[in-house]
């Protein structure tokens, strides 16, 4: 893999098998929430890549790592990714050991669905499409746009940041069926660029769910993630 290595600065449980990855920002990346990177670690002899949503709200170019300590002041030095960890993965786990200090290979940003400045956003998010989430609705929130998040999960993770959202303001809804009418009602009633992210189901799911309040599903930015661990 071309990419960067970076060096772990926390590794925090955000929820049942979920951890947030806080890891260094390598010199002139530049992301926006919703973005993606690739991870790769050598594991029992092997290089294993994976793929994880951006869970920060963002980091720019002009902030990355690798100036003077008078140049970095304040400046924003880590990036962080919300990990769902499968048992049976290959990396995951391996991710969720690491210690402060230890590295991992950075490549990237990918992605097209991102949070450009909109006014108003919505955001649909299954399991670990709550990075991202959070994410973009910090990002927005923070630069004054209306937020809407629906968030479908049994279990919720990063339940203390959308706790937070809610208290900014936006309107936070978690759920274990995107297409309850609760849920419903919420889309109707939202405005503004949809964004969805989570398993390949999910992302079915939410694509009914804004179709049933007539909601242009075509015109989302979306990210699937592929199948869900347990369908594979």
């Amino acid at each position: 893999m071309d990419g960067t290595e970076v060096a772990v600065r926390a590794v925090e449980s955000v929820g049942t098998d979920t951890i947030a990855l806080t890891l260094e920002t390598p010199p002139g990346f530049d992301a926006e929430p919703g973005q993606f990177v690739q991870l790769a670690a050598t594991v029992d002899g092997e290089e294993v890549t994976r793929h994880y949503t951006l869970s920060s709200p963002g980091v720019s170019a002009s902030e990355a790592s690798g100036g003077s300590s008078d140049e970095s002041d304040g400046a924003e030095e880590t990036f962080e990714v919300t990990v769902e960890i499968d048992p049976e993965g290959s990396l995951s786990p391996y991710l969720a050991d690491l210690e402060p200090g230890e590295t991992v290979e950075v490549a990237g940003p990918y992605g097209d669905s991102f949070y450009e400045g909109e006014e108003s956003v919505v955001v649909l998010a299954g399991g670990p499409g709550v990075g991202p989430a959070v994410g973009i609705g910090e990002r927005a929130s923070d630069e004054g746009a209306t937020v809407t998040v629906v968030y479908e999960d049994a279990d919720p993770a990063h339940e203390q940041r959308l706790t937070a959202l809610a208290a900014a303001g936006a309107t936070v809804v978690i759920t274990d069926d995107v297409s309850n009418e609760e849920v419903l009602e919420v889309l109707a009633d939202a405005q503004g660029q949809t964004f969805v992210y989570g398993f390949a189901d999910f992302l079915d799911r939410a694509t009914a769910a804004l179709d049933a309040v007539s909601v242009d599903a075509d015109e989302a930015k979306t990210e699937n993630f592929g199948p869900a661990p347990d369908s594979e």
